[in-house]
């Protein structure tokens, strides 16, 4: 089934890519695709908590909760009290990690840049159709009732 199909090579596509994405971070900044993309929702949303943070990434708290550990542990983070919540944690990106992030803009660039050369005119509408595919929810089964 062509559905089926589709499906298997966006899974393939998307582990190429990320490994492939991986090896470059690590090389240009020590980071991981994941790791990049926690700084970078940080980045964009000043006071983003943990929660938010693992929301924003679809990820599990717990899962979040290790790599920001990680993350401040290598001091590219900082953890402060929710000045509202009682129990929630702000998270700030400090000045290594703005400097982890202008160390990897360059591969960054060039990846997509690659990316850009193999799907040629096409690039525009993959993006398009791939974002499309992020925003997908298979709608609830209707209750029509007798």
């Amino acid at each position: 089934m062509p559905e089926q199909r589709l499906y298997f090579l966006l899974q393939r596509a998307a582990h190429e890519l990320r490994v492939d994405a991986d090896r470059r971070c690590l090389a240009a900044a020590g980071l991981t695709t994941a790791q990049l993309g926690a700084l970078f929702a940080v980045r964009e949303t000043p006071g983003l908590t943990q929660r938010d943070l693992a929301r924003t990434l679809g990820q599990r708290e717990s899962g979040i909760t290790a790599m920001v550990q990680r993350l401040t542990g290598a001091g590219l983070l900082a953890r402060d009290r929710h000045p509202d919540q009682h129990r929630a944690v702000v998270l700030t990106l400090t000045g290594e990690g703005a400097a982890a992030l202008e160390r990897i803009r360059p591969e960054m660039d060039r990846f997509n840049a690659e990316l850009h050369a193999l799907l040629g005119d096409g690039f525009d509408d993959t993006v398009a159709a791939l974002a499309k595919l992020a925003g997908f929810r298979t709608p609830a089964p209707r209750d029509d009732g007798p």
